[in-house]
């Protein structure tokens, strides 16, 4: 992710309050699991708001491009495309995580270009709710 959370002053940025409920999710994503962009965005639209407050955001590209300008100090590897290929630029850093973490993959079918695994979108994806334990 390019987003690495620093200003020219080393400050912190000020994050778009859409951007601030994004990166909430993505910390909230279990080690081992990952949830799509338009999984983050149904959660942000399921949300309960502050009365007088009306949920405001977008769909997946939305969350993506607040990823990708925000997302460096969460985990990122977590946010994932509905495909399961790993993000492109990046496939090597998170293909780390997400052997560190045990996330579920698929391994590159033989003859494949770039011999890159993708996560096991049916394994790996996490719908929000508590683990009851066990391997995902």
């Amino acid at each position: 992710m390019s987003g690495t959370g620093d200003t020219a002053a080393g400050e912190p940025p000020e994050y778009p309050e859409y951007a601030e409920r994004v990166l909430a999710v993505a910390e909230l994503i279990p080690a081992g699991r990952v949830m799509t962009y338009g999984d983050v965005a149904e959660w942000l639209e399921g949300e309960e708001q502050p009365e007088g407050l009306v949920a405001t955001g977008g769909g997946p590209r939305q969350v993506g491009r607040a990823m990708a300008l925000y997302g460096g100090a969460v985990p990122w590897w977590r946010v994932v495309r509905a495909d399961g290929r790993l993000l492109p630029g990046s496939e090597l850093r998170a293909l780390a995580h997400y052997r560190d973490e045990g996330t579920p993959l698929r391994e590159a079918r033989p003859g494949a270009e770039d011999h890159i695994p993708r996560l096991d979108m049916r394994r790996a994806r996490w719908d929000g709710r508590q683990d009851t334990g066990g391997a995902p």
